[in-house]
């Protein structure tokens, strides 16, 4: 299964949909550092995701906590992020078995080559694939 080509957005948009489902009184400032985004994608992001009707923005700034916004997914909102989670889930499978697809190409390929430096006589240092898997998992 391929990733269509608004992957990147729709990761986005659901990282922001699991945070503002778990809290609701997030400011978009907090929403732009956990996300690493910037504040006017954030600030589209949730604009577009209340024209959509994914979120609902609940004005506080009456009260004296001074919270300003509290931001909460509409029914809409869980459909969309139950289908969004359903979507990574099912690409990131994908994605992992493509790289053990790739990882067991890769050690039949570091075997033939190291056979091959031990026929050709010649002294190269080089490390076994366990000594390679172990530095990985060291580090």
């Amino acid at each position: 299964m391929n990733k269509p080509s608004n992957y990147l957005e729709s990761e986005k948009v659901l990282n922001l949909l699991k945070e503002i489902e778990s809290n609701s009184y997030l400011t978009q400032r907090y929403l732009s550092k956990r996300l690493s985004l910037s504040l006017g994608k954030i600030n589209f992001l949730i604009r577009a995701l209340v024209n959509k009707g994914i979120i609902e923005i609940k004005n506080f700034k009456q009260s004296k906590n001074k919270l300003g916004y509290v931001y909460l997914l509409t029914p809409e909102g869980l459909n969309i992020k139950f289908h969004l989670t359903q979507e990574f889930l099912t690409w990131k499978i994908q994605e992992y078995n493509n790289l053990k697809e790739e990882i067991e190409i890769l050690k039949k390929e570091f075997a033939f080559m190291q056979d091959q430096e031990k026929n050709s006589g010649k002294e190269i240092e080089s490390k076994s694939y366990e000594q390679l898997e172990e530095g990985i998992i060291q580090k």
